[in-house]
């Protein structure tokens, strides 16, 4: 009897653990201080951890809510002291779940920006997952603020700010 209720104690420790684990960098959950309206922020997901010096795969999503217009070209900006690395390569915009043609991908290195270009408007409405995959995350954590702006297509060519990824880098 004995060793049923400790294994049964050893085993709800693990469960109740699970949880905390594969949900810690999965949505910005509550953020005090950050500076951004809750509003702003935008959910996102770190497939691996958010590791110091890791490898990783970024997905940072838009809300349908979000995209009240069409998108030709949807631009990450992020700090000067975020130190990680981006595959322009591997970045690929997912909409309602499937997959984007892109006509271009341009990582500006000393800009500190990412401009992605899908071959067709992604139209209003639409949910839509920015995967940047082959990630190098920086060698020191921190809270990193990416930012996402977006171009209509015929529109005045202004980038117009949609929210803001708060990515916690441990």
């Amino acid at each position: 009897m004995r060793r049923l209720l400790s294994a049964l104690a050893v085993t709800s420790c693990l469960l109740t653990g699970f949880p905390a684990l594969t949900w810690a960098q999965s949505l910005p959950g509550f953020t005090l201080f950050s500076g951004v309206k809750s509003e702003d922020q935008l959910p996102f997901r770190l497939d691996f951890g958010g590791q110091s010096n890791g490898w990783d795969r970024y997905i940072l999503r838009i809300p349908t809510k979000k995209m009240k217009l069409a998108v030709a070209q949807f631009a990450i900006t992020y700090p000067d002291y975020y130190k990680g690395t981006f595959d322009p390569k591997k970045i690929e915009v997912r909409v309602k779940g499937k997959s984007v043609k892109l006509s271009e991908v341009k990582w500006d290195k000393e800009g500190k920006l990412i401009n992605i270009f899908p071959e067709e408007p992604v139209p209003a409405g639409s949910k839509v997952e920015l995967v940047l995959s082959n990630v190098k995350n920086p060698s020191f954590g921190g809270t990193y603020y990416f930012n996402c702006q977006v171009l209509s297509p015929g529109d005045v060519p202004l980038l117009r700010y949609v929210g803001t990824w708060i990515l916690s880098i441990s």
